[in-house]
């Protein structure tokens, strides 16, 4: 594997998601026998595990043949130019610069990230707009990727 990471959500998102299940148990204790506010509070727990786990399964990698974000994968010969972006690259790309057709796997706790140029002419997407912690490794390990692809 050249490149690999999960899109995991931050500490502050379990943080704050536990501090307001543990409210709500509170409000429902002082409304409800004890016995249905931690039954409230077990579901509601579980439920937010459930919305955390899930938000932050999408998995960025690069290996010796194919690009994959999130559910999507693309040959890395098929893999046009890509440009590294900062948090206003990111934005303008996602915002006034956007093109509706591109696949996007961005994440509001990740502010930067990638664009990937596709090179299919068969494929109506024009490019990925990717969220990663490391856009400089990514771009590295694409170009690597295509580079080795090339020459092989």
């Amino acid at each position: 594997m050249d490149y690999a990471e999960r899109l995991t959500v931050p500490l502050r998102w379990w943080v704050q998601g536990t501090m307001f299940v543990a409210s709500l148990w509170l409000a429902v204790l002082a409304a409800t026998p004890e016995v249905v506010a931690w039954s409230v509070t077990a579901v509601a727990m579980a439920v937010l595990v459930a919305l955390l786990v899930g938000y932050g399964r999408p998995r960025v990698s690069v290996d010796g043949t194919t690009f994959r974000a999130g559910r999507a994968h693309i040959p890395l010969h098929l893999v046009g130019p890509v440009t590294a972006l900062d948090a206003d690259g990111v934005r303008r790309q996602a915002g006034v610069e956007a093109d509706a057709r591109a696949y996007l796997l961005l994440r509001p706790y990740l502010k930067r990230g990638v664009r990937v140029d596709i090179a299919d002419p068969a494929d109506p997407t024009p490019y990925w707009l990717v969220s990663c912690r490391r856009p400089d490794a990514l771009v590295s390990a694409l170009e690597a990727g295509r580079t080795h692809r090339a020459a092989g």
